[in-house]
């Protein structure tokens, strides 16, 4: 039997289309399984396709997948589907601002939507209480991402940082190591399983405009997308390591990313709560939409 499903593609964390992180949507998605699910993402083959549900403990309900695997939590997807559900109508914005719940994997956060400039609306996810797990040695992550362990920056050392989804945190020295990283495939994937991480998120402080202040390339394995444009939970992650550890002196940053894939893309970083017991992260941006259709399978 052929079923057929309204979907958007949208991209997040920017201000026009095809830049940004492009994310598909899938409506009304309560029948499908897991399995179908993981097939339309691969389908997709985009870095994430959510898909929109009913739930009985929120406003909002959405899944989150990668071609490879659920994803418990992920920014661009959270700001894509808030702006496709606000787009069609699905959910009204009768003032200008409206904060919900929705209900991801990882459970139930609070997304804030207020009215941006250009007729955009700027979303913006509470993420869940960073979890500071693992530190992974310089000399096996560095290598991991096509670098030297002299690379990173100095006394400190990769973590696998958790704001719903863990990913590893590896600052390095400046924008140009940042440029040089790679990923080693068979050796990435051996990191992944061992120190239990999605993907790696390798940052330094400067943007590459003058309204960054930090810049990042985020990496994983195939089938997901070697290089994600921009990654909005690991920009979490990585506010957070920032911010514990003392390496920005403000907790409100703006923080770039994609720009040498021809797909620019910014965030919003709000921090709340001391160094040493941080509450949550607020990651928000703009979308655009560039396809709407229907998907049938």
């Amino acid at each position: 039997m052929t079923h057929r499903y309204p979907f958007m593609q949208v991209d997040a964390f920017c201000t026009r289309r095809l830049a940004g992180n492009p994310c598909a949507i899938v409506f009304d998605a309560d029948d499908l399984d897991d399995g179908m699910r993981l097939a339309i993402a691969r389908e997709n083959n985009l870095s994430e396709t959510s898909f929109v549900v009913r739930t009985d403990k929120a406003d909002i309900g959405a899944r989150y997948f990668t071609p490879s695997r659920e994803i418990p939590l992920a920014g661009h997807p959270t700001v894509a589907t808030i702006h496709a559900l606000v787009e069609t109508g699905r959910l009204p914005l009768d003032g200008p601002s409206k904060t919900v719940s929705l209900e991801i994997g990882a459970g139930v956060i609070s997304v804030e939507i207020e009215r941006a400039a250009d007729a955009l609306v700027r979303v913006t996810m509470s993420q869940l209480k960073p979890q500071f797990l693992d530190l992974v040695p310089p000399a096996e992550m560095a290598p991991a991402i096509g670098l030297t362990p002299d690379d990173l920056l100095p006394d400190h050392p990769p973590q696998v940082v958790s704001t719903g989804s863990p990913q590893v945190m590896v600052p390095v020295r400046d924008l140009s190591t940042l440029r040089r990283a790679m990923p080693d495939i068979p050796l990435f994937d051996r990191m992944k399983a061992a120190w239990q991480f999605y993907g790696a998120h390798a940052f330094c402080l400067g943007g590459l405009t003058a309204e960054g202040q930090t810049f990042a390339r985020h990496f994983d394995t195939p089938p997901d997308p070697i290089e994600d444009p921009f990654t909005g939970s690991a920009t979490g992650g990585m506010a957070a390591y920032l911010w514990r550890y003392g390496l920005i002196a403000a907790p409100d940053f703006v923080a770039e990313q994609g720009h040498w894939m021809d797909r620019p893309g910014q965030a919003q970083v709000a921090i709340i709560g001391p160094r040493d017991d941080i509450q949550t992260v607020k990651v928000g941006g703009t979308a655009v939409t560039v396809i709407t259709g229907e998907l049938t399978v």
